[in-house]
């Protein structure tokens, strides 16, 4: 899983930086609302969700939030925590009682769009923000830092399962590998993306960022668990969809959007 992020990132990341320090606020903030539109395709498709009422629930739950967030460039922190809340308790119904557990059909569609329509307009609106351009570069790579840990350590060292039910593959030593990896690369890059950041913050920031980094890459296993796919859809040849690929993203740019506003 992760040779695959790596493989992407290697190939996306130049386009994303370049789009991310050159284009004008609302053209970002066009490029996320494009992005959280296939966003929701995904969700409807691993859904099946084809259906007048499906397409409302993604409409008015995901695609109009999104658009007024993405507008008003703010928003209330109440909407994107509680969201967070519900995906953290999709992943321990997966884990402590299997995917069969989760809930389906509409309640399902609904979180998939709550997802995208609450949380990606925090891409653009951390990237938007005074300083956000090089803060946002920076959670991208202490995110990159963190999933690379995790592999490593994992890899050498993994003996503990963390949530095998939601991801088989993950170890209590590679998320630790993750978290001080973070940490370390967190400290390395304060000098030239947050120089503002007292030591102490930088670790703690980054800490709290390879945290949610895991717990996110956690809720997208999960999703798709109860779902059924394996991925969330096919944007990547041979590397999933765009929600494969955001998901460890996702919970770490709205706190890093609450850090500095």
């Amino acid at each position: 899983m992760l040779i695959t992020r790596l493989l992407t990132a290697a190939v996306a990341l130049p386009v994303v930086l370049a789009i991310v320090i050159f284009a004008p606020a609302a053209v970002f903030s066009a490029f996320i609302g494009v992005l959280g539109l296939w966003g929701l395709y995904e969700i409807a498709e691993m859904n099946n969700a084809r259906g007048p009422g499906s397409i409302a629930i993604l409409a008015i739950l995901g695609a109009v939030p999104m658009f007024i967030l993405l507008v008003r460039g703010d928003g209330s922190w109440i909407e994107p925590v509680g969201v967070i809340v519900a995906m953290f308790a999709l992943v321990g119904t997966v884990a402590i009682r299997g995917p069969a557990a989760a809930p389906r059909g509409a309640i399902h569609t609904g979180l998939g769009a709550l997802y995208v329509g609450e949380l990606f307009p925090y891409f653009a609106m951390l990237r938007n923000l005074r300083g956000g351009i090089p803060t946002i570069i920076l959670m991208l790579l202490l995110v990159i830092a963190s999933d690379s840990g995790a592999y490593f350590v994992g890899s050498a060292i993994g003996r503990t399962k963390l949530v095998p039910r939601v991801s088989p593959n993950k170890s209590v030593e590679g998320a630790i590998g993750g978290l001080v990896a973070a940490v370390i690369a967190g400290l390395i890059l304060r000098r030239w993306l947050a120089p503002d950041w007292s030591t102490g913050a930088t670790a703690a920031i980054s800490a709290a960022i390879a945290i949610l980094a895991q717990a996110g890459d956690l809720a997208g296993s999960a999703f798709k668990r109860a779902a059924g796919v394996k991925d969330s859809g096919w944007i990547f040849p041979g590397h999933g969809g765009l929600l494969d690929r955001t998901c460890s993203l996702v919970f770490a740019a709205v706190f890093t959007y609450y850090c500095i506003r």
